[in-house]
């Protein structure tokens, strides 16, 4: 191995390190509550400005936060994307939901969803999130596919629907990796996954007053 390429390595397993360690921190105190400096320290870093160096602004350290996981997810919406048979709101709906549950389930240790719960509930940092899912195609696709099987709402209903499927897509991920964390989850992935696409089912499917 050259001396460049150990150069090189070293400096992705400390960008790997910050990350990890910036997401933690982030889901568990709130974005506006941790410093560059908490963040070096959490990721073994001496040097206190490893993350301006690294990522540049706060900002810029959120998107690479989550551009980390949005990859996976995108692949595995594709994969769900291939697989639809059903051209139904039932079926546009699990490739909604499951891509994010099914990525949620293959990690450990994760603070991922209580992390995005922190940049979707903050109007100065949700555009970062909805941008980067936005620029993904098996998302626009998904959504295609879900409009065109939805009833005839009228335009208040479906932005409010719209609304609270965001919601609770964000806050029932976020609730499920909490109680797995404290050992008191009842449900698997899978099943906090079923139980969402059945409850989003009946939302879109209700009929308006």
């Amino acid at each position: 191995m050259s001396a460049a390429t150990a150069r090189t390595d070293r400096a992705e397993a400390t960008r790997q390190r910050i990350l990890s360690a910036a997401e933690r921190l982030f889901a568990e105190r709130g974005v506006f509550a941790v410093s560059n400096r908490q963040i070096s320290e959490a990721a073994g870093q001496g040097n206190n400005a490893a993350v301006g160096y690294h990522f540049g602004t706060k900002s810029d350290l959120l998107l690479a936060i989550v551009r980390k996981h949005s990859g996976p997810v995108e692949q595995r919406r594709a994969e769900l994307l291939e697989a639809v048979q059903a051209d139904s709101v039932r079926s546009w709906l699990g490739c909604l939901v499951r891509p994010s549950t099914d990525y949620h389930a293959s990690l450990r240790d994760s603070t991922l969803a209580r992390f995005s719960t922190q940049l979707m509930t903050d109007p100065a940092l949700r555009p970062l999130v909805v941008e980067e899912s936005l620029a993904q195609p098996s998302l626009q696709r998904t959504m295609d596919g879900l409009n065109a099987c939805l009833p005839d709402l009228p335009l208040p209903a479906k932005v409010a629907r719209n609304d609270m499927t965001r919601h609770l897509m964000v806050h029932m991920c976020a609730e499920q990796e909490r109680a797995i964390a404290e050992g008191t989850a009842r449900l698997s992935w899978q099943q906090t996954a079923d139980q969402l696409v059945d409850a989003l089912t009946g939302l879109w499917l209700a009929p308006t007053s």
